[in-house]
């Protein structure tokens, strides 16, 4: 069996690819692991940033965390979702390096999602994530 994880941006479809996620991808039957909408919350109970990007930090942080938890890394998102408040043009530029460095150069598919609000008033992001568990 398979592991690997197939992307597709069709041509009937926006280029995806071109702004660094798939528009499809395609795994083979297998263990996934659905993570939780991971947040600015540290594990050692900092205070949480007021700033986009401070929260980004923390939040790849998380998500790379789990990653580990579960023996995956970034190859293996199926699909990421990002649920952000007040989101913009401007905001979703200031998120991008964030989530391609949590990408690590993959394309896994992406969604993103404008909220009035998370889980907590400060929160400003939040990303879950459906990873192929590898093996």
């Amino acid at each position: 069996m398979t592991t690997d994880i197939s992307r597709m941006n069709p041509p009937s479809l926006p280029d995806a690819g071109a702004v660094g996620y798939s528009q499809i991808s395609i795994v083979e039957p297998g263990k996934l692991a659905f993570i939780s909408g991971q947040v600015a919350w540290s594990v050692d109970g900092q205070p949480i940033p007021s700033t986009l990007g401070g929260q980004a930090e923390i939040v790849v942080r998380n998500c790379r965390a789990a990653l580990q938890a579960v023996g995956a890394t970034a190859k293996d998102i199926v699909i990421a979702r990002v649920y952000m408040t007040d989101l913009t043009d401007e905001r979703l530029g200031e998120l991008w390096p964030h989530v391609h460095a949590l990408f690590d150069g993959n394309q896994p598919s992406l969604t993103g999602i404008g909220v009035a609000a998370l889980a907590g008033p400060e929160l400003q992001l939040e990303i879950e994530m459906t990873v192929r568990i590898p093996g």
